[in-house]
């Protein structure tokens, strides 16, 4: 009888000294050669370009417009749209990693690339004519235009189908009256892609697009905003704005029309937060090494680095899921109650994770030197926006059950 141990294959060799703290599962090599090109690029962009004037965006409620031409010299906007209309014609893993890249640095700049790129540019796209696809998508791609969306009302926020704005037929075209609320990027935005109740089409949910400087169109800006202060934010006042036949978005109706960008927009955040939640869990441990109290470091004390594994392992989760979604998505095999489930549980994880550090800098984690307080507070808003966390439970309920509990 031979004693000879058989050779191990290698799937059955332990190997204890892989473990990668900050890619726990290896995240980096399940993406194709190109994700990690387009990832790298808007990291660097994202650090060299927008980390050195966050701090004081913020501070001031300062937007810089000329953030949109950066963003699209990098091609960064539109990452999903084809080449032709001026995107890169990538996938929608590609867009999810720049979303994490840019929200890293703060959640106000990945709102404007989202809104510019899934609630504008894709509807264009989607939903729009040849003719409107030439006309705007180029300059978008580009940030030489930029692009706001315009769902949400005073009184219509959860419940997009008690909007009031409306349509109204006129000759050649269509007179819009109404008013919408909290829309990123509208009070610098060239083109408004706005959502009304059109008579014309038996009341039924239209799209249009409108120009700025048309009559009766306005955006003023919402002032004192305690989150995502360096990004700009406004209303959409139409006042018997007139526009002609070919400001109808005339391949879709009724809410599946701003719900198909929604989804969009939503996958995205799914990914940017964890970026936001990366921040906010490095500079946790890094202060909990460099911060000694009763002679050792902070870091060294079982209830930090039971909080740290916490962080590290919704991020490890969250990003996860949200790939796997990505890939589906490509695949487009995606539902969008998976969007629902990614974009529920990833901010709320990233907003739990944001307040845990918070906590763990002390009082200097009020102080901007730190950012976590900056992340924490528009973590607060990304929670709720694009649907807010309960809304997303209910649709993962109505999934469940098959009854729809929104009333």
């Amino acid at each position: 009888m031979s004693l000879d141990t058989p050779a191990l294959k290698a799937k059955d060799k332990p190997d204890l000294g892989s473990f990668n703290w900050e890619d726990p599962f290896l995240l980096e090599n399940q993406l194709l050669e190109e994700e990690r090109m387009i990832s790298q690029s808007a990291r660097t962009f994202a650090q060299e370009n927008l980390q050195p004037r966050v701090t004081e965006a913020y501070a001031q409620e300062k937007t810089d417009p000329e953030i949109f031409r950066e963003m699209g010299e990098m091609g960064l906007l539109g990452t999903t749209i084809p080449e032709e209309y001026g995107g890169l014609s990538a996938g929608y893993v590609s867009y999810g990693l720049v979303a994490r890249e840019i929200e890293r640095v703060d959640s106000g700049y990945r709102s404007m690339m989202s809104v510019q790129s899934s609630l504008v540019m894709y509807p264009i796209y989607a939903y729009g004519s040849e003719e409107q696809r030439r006309k705007y998508l180029n300059g978008l791609a580009k940030g030489e235009l930029i692009g706001c969306f315009g769902l949400t009302e005073p009184d219509a926020g959860s419940d997009p189908a008690g909007m009031k704005t409306r349509a109204e037929k006129i000759d050649g075209g269509y007179r819009l009256n109404g008013s919408k609320m909290w829309i990123s990027n509208s009070p610098i935005a060239d083109v408004f892609v706005v959502w009304a109740r059109s008579e014309a089409h038996d009341g039924k949910i239209r799209g249009f697009v409108l120009d700025k400087g048309m009559k009766g169109l306005s955006a003023p800006k919402i002032q004192g905003k305690q989150s995502l202060r360096a990004s700009i934010t406004g209303e959409i006042v139409m006042d018997n704005v007139e526009v002609g036949e070919d400001a109808l978005l005339p391949n879709v109706e009724g809410l599946k029309g701003p719900f198909g960008c929604l989804n969009r927009a939503r996958y995205g955040i799914a990914w940017g937060v964890m970026g936001a939640a990366e921040t906010c869990w490095h500079a946790a441990r890094q202060y909990g090494l460099d911060r000694h109290q009763f002679r050792r470091p902070l870091a060294q004390t079982q209830l930090f680095q039971k909080k740290l594994a916490d962080m590290q392992t919704e991020i490890a989760l969250g990003l996860q899921a949200a790939l796997r979604v990505g890939r589906l998505m490509d695949d487009a095999s995606a539902a969008p109650e998976m969007i629902s489930l990614i974009k529920r549980n990833n901010c709320g994880k990233a907003l739990d994770i944001a307040r845990m550090a918070r906590d763990m800098h002390g009082g200097n984690g009020i102080s901007e030197e730190f950012q976590v307080i900056r992340h924490m507070m528009n973590l607060e808003t990304v929670n709720t926006y694009e649907g807010t966390h309960d809304v997303h439970a209910l649709i993962l309920g109505r999934a469940q059950t098959g009854l729809q509990a929104f009333f």
